[in-house]
């Protein structure tokens, strides 16, 4: 049997293109993509910013921690987590226990950039959503970096070269 290890999960803010790269990567490596918030909406039957309306962070964190908890079990997958799944321990360790932590890095103005416009980004919609990913960085890149085997920064380079660059670091730490 395969061991959970062979699990590959992507981490990083809003915008670090952690469900972009993630399914190129899972086709070259021919493994199966998750995208942790798409399975929450599944099972909701609503998207995110509608459970955010109806049960507040507090509630879509719960919800969130159980699919992390499921998903993370599974084997020979790549998993784009959503960028706040690190903010309770035990995602945490499930993460870093059962698989490959990728942390994808941007700093809070690419972030920005990428994100603008983006109504399905619930944190972002109360306030200015430049200094909102500048706070959500301060506190999260240290939980990141804490639990990720790879460090890759994803200003730059394309999709393509990303993939390559994140397939390499995976063989070379094999």
């Amino acid at each position: 049997m395969n061991s959970p290890k062979n699990n590959i999960f992507l981490i990083g803010l809003m915008g670090a293109g952690k469900s972009t790269v993630g399914k190129v990567l899972a086709k070259k490596l021919g493994r199966r993509f998750l995208d942790a918030d798409h399975v929450i909406e599944e099972r909701c039957g609503v998207k995110i910013p509608v459970i955010f309306e109806m049960e507040g962070e507090a509630g879509f964190r719960k919800r969130e921690a159980q699919v992390i908890r499921e998903i993370t079990a599974e084997h020979e997958i790549v998993l784009a987590t959503g960028g706040g799944a690190i903010l309770f321990p035990d995602n945490r360790q499930a993460l870093k226990e059962r698989g490959t932590v990728i942390y994808l890095h941007a700093n809070p103005n690419e972030l920005w950039h990428r994100t603008k416009g983006g109504d399905g980004r619930p944190l972002l919609r109360n306030g200015d959503a430049k200094k909102i990913l500048e706070n959500l960085y301060t506190i999260r890149d240290p939980l990141y970096r804490e639990i990720a085997d790879h460090v890759i920064e994803t200003g730059k380079p394309s999709v393509n070269q990303l993939v390559n660059t994140l397939i390499m670091q995976l063989e070379l730490s094999a």
